[in-house]
C-alpha cells in the first residue's frame, strides 16, 4: 500500500515538472517572438482567386480584419511618395489682376506591402465575349480585357493615403466634384493615386515695374502628420514634374516658366516633407499698349496741336485743351478702377503723372500766349526820345558797352550812351551800366512794343520743345521699365 501512494506521488511530481516545463517553454518561445521585428519586405503577397471579380477581390484585399487605413505602410526607412503634377486650367479674372486660378491634377505613388497580391486558379478557359458584359462583376478570369492593376477608385476611403497639406496664400475652389480621380493597386504593392485640385493664388508682382512686370505665384505640398523620418516627399525626375496638358486653357494667363524643387519645412511643430511649386506669369503686353499707352500718346500729341494753330483761335485752342484734359482723365480712372490697390509707385502712376502733366502744360502755354498777345503795343514818350536823340548828338558811341565814351569826353552817371553790342538793333542805356539789365530793359521793351510777335514766337519755340522732351520721356520709360525690368530683376 504504501509502494503504491509513493509511485502515485512520483507519477504527480513528475506530471507537475512536465508542466511547468512546458510553460516555460511557451513564455519563451512567446517573448522570442514579441522581441522579433518583422521585416516589412517579407509580408507574404495575399491570393486573390481569379474566380472573383475585381470588386470582391478588392473587399478581400482591404478588409479591416486584415488592413488597417489608419497607419502608413511599415517601412525601414521613410515612406517615399513621388509626385507629379499636370497643369488643367490657367486663369486671371482680369489682365491687372494678381489672383490665378490653377487647377492642375496631382499623381502620387508609394509602395504599401500589405497591399501585395497575386492573382491565382487562371486555368479556365476565356470565352469569347459575344453581348455587353459587366466586366466589374464578371470573374476576373473571364475577363478578356485584364488590366495590370485593380481599380479601387471606389475603394478610396479603405486605403491609407498621404495626407497632404497646400500651403499658400489665396483660396480653394469649392464643389469641385468629382474630387479623387484614380486609385490604382499593383500586384507589387504599388499605390498610384490621382486626385483634382483648383486653387486661387494671390500671386506677388514687381509693383515699380507694373504692368510690365511677371507675377509669381506659389505653392507648397506638405506633410501633415508624418514628420520626414515617416514620411518624405519627391519629385518623379530630379528636375521635377509639372507638365501641362495638350488642353491646357488659358484666360488671362500666360505661363512663361515653372520651377518645381524641395523646400524647407521646419517649425515648432516638427520637421516636415515639403515640396514647391513656383509658377512665373507674364502679362499681356498688348493688351495694356492698346488700352493705355497708346491712347495716351494721342491724347498728348493733341494737346500739342494747338502750338500750329494761331495763337488768337481761343474758341479752337480751349476746345482742344480742354477735351483732351477730360478724355484723359476719363481713360485714366477707368483703367485705375481694376488696377490693384497697392501704395508702392508703380510704373503706371509715372506714366500718369507726365502725361498729365505734358497736357495741363500745353494749356498753360496757351493762356500764357493769349495773355501776352492781348496786350496793347506801348509807344516810348515823346520827350524821352527827344532827350535821348540830344545826348547822342553830345556823346559818341563807345567801343565797349559800359565803359567809357572817349578819353576826350567826360560822361557821368546819368549820360546815355549807344550800344550796338547787347543787341543786334542798337539800343541806348546809361554809361555805368550793363547789358544784363539792359537786356532784361529790352525784353519787357519789346514785349510792351509787339506783343503779337512774342506771342508768336513762343509758340514757335513750343513747337520743338514740347515734342522733343516728350519723346525723350517716352524713350526713357520703355527702355527703363521694359529692357531693364529683366536685368535688375532677373
Amino acid at each position: 500500500m504504501d509502494m503504491e501512494n509513493s509511485f502515485y506521488q512520483a507519477e504527480v511530481v513528475l506530471f507537475l515538472l512536465l508542466v511547468s516545463c512546458g510553460h516555460l517553454s511557451v513564455l519563451g518561445s512567446s517573448s522570442n517572438h514579441d522581441n522579433t521585428v518583422p521585416d516589412p519586405s517579407q509580408i507574404p503577397f495575399f491570393n486573390i482567386s481569379s474566380d472573383l471579380s475585381e470588386k470582391e477581390g478588392l473587399d478581400i484585399l482591404t478588409n479591416s480584419s486584415r488592413y488597417d487605413n489608419r497607419s502608413i505602410p511599415p517601412s525601414y526607412i521613410p515612406l517615399h511618395v513621388s509626385v507629379s503634377v499636370l497643369l488643367l486650367t490657367l486663369a486671371s479674372p482680369d489682365e491687372s489682376s494678381l489672383k490665378y486660378e490653377v487647377e492642375f491634377l496631382m499623381n502620387m505613388a508609394w509602395a504599401d506591402n500589405r497591399l501585395r497580391y497575386t492573382i491565382i486558379n487562371e486555368t479556365g478557359a476565356i470565352p469569347t465575349p459575344s453581348g455587353p458584359y459587366v466586366y466589374d462583376a464578371m470573374p476576373m478570369r473571364l475577363n478578356h480585357k485584364k488590366r495590370p492593376f485593380l481599380d479601387a477608385l471606389h475603394h478610396t476611403e479603405k486605403v491609407w493615403k498621404p495626407d497632404v497639406y497646400y500651403v499658400k496664400h489665396g483660396d480653394f475652389r469649392h464643389n469641385l466634384d468629382p474630387v479623387h480621380l484614380a486609385l490604382r493597386i499593383f500586384p507589387n504593392g504599388t499605390i498610384n493615386f490621382t486626385t483634382r485640385r483648383h486653387l486661387i493664388l494671390s500671386c506677388q508682382g514687381n509693383f515699380p515695374f507694373f504692368p510690365f512686370d511677371d507675377p509669381t505665384c506659389g505653392f507648397n505640398i506638405e506633410s501633415v502628420s508624418y514628420e520626414k523620418d515617416r514620411l518624405e516627399f519627391h519629385w518623379q525626375t530630379a528636375k521635377g514634374v509639372l507638365r501641362e496638358s495638350q488642353g491646357l486653357s488659358k484666360v488671362n494667363a500666360y505661363l512663361r516658366s515653372n520651377q518645381t524643387g524641395p523646400c524647407n519645412s521646419t517649425h515648432e511643430r516638427g520637421d516636415y516633407s515639403c515640396l514647391k511649386v513656383t509658377l512665373v506669369f507674364a502679362r499681356d503686353r498688348a493688351f495694356y499698349f492698346t488700352t493705355v499707352f497708346i491712347p495716351d500718346i494721342i491724347l498728348v500729341t493733341s494737346s500739342m496741336i494747338t502750338f500750329w494753330l494761331e495763337w488768337n483761335a481761343v474758341p479752337a485752342r480751349i476746345m482742344l485743351g480742354v477735351t483732351t484734359m477730360l478724355n484723359f482723365f476719363t481713360t485714366s480712372n477707368s483703367f485705375r478702377a481694376t488696377l490693384p490697390v497697392v501704395s508702392n509707385l508703380t510704373a503706371m502712376n509715372i506714366w500718369d503723372g507726365f502725361s498729365m502733366f505734358f497736357i495741363y502744360a500745353a494749356l498753360l502755354e496757351f493762356v500764357f500766349v493769349n495773355y501776352i498777345g492781348r496786350k496793347r503795343p506801348r509807344r516810348p514818350p515823346v520827350e524821352l526820345v527827344e532827350k535821348t536823340e540830344s545826348k547822342l548828338e553830345v556823346n559818341e558811341p563807345s567801343p565797349v558797352c559800359g565803359g567809357p565814351s572817349s578819353p576826350n569826353k567826360h560822361t557821368t552817371t546819368t549820360d546815355i550812351m549807344a550800344c550796338t553790342a547787347c543787341s543786334p538793333s542798337p539800343s541806348t542805356h546809361p554809361a555805368n551800366n550793363s547789358c544784363a539789365s539792359t537786356q532784361a530793359q529790352a525784353l519787357r521793351q519789346r514785349i510792351g512794343e509787339n506783343p503779337i510777335a512774342v506771342a508768336k514766337t513762343i509758340d514757335v519755340v513750343s513747337r520743338i520743345v514740347f515734342p522733343l522732351a516728350y519723346a525723350i520721356f517716352l524713350i526713357f520709360f520703355f527702355v527703363r521699365h521694359v529692357a531693364l525690368q529683366h536685368i535688375e530683376y532677373g
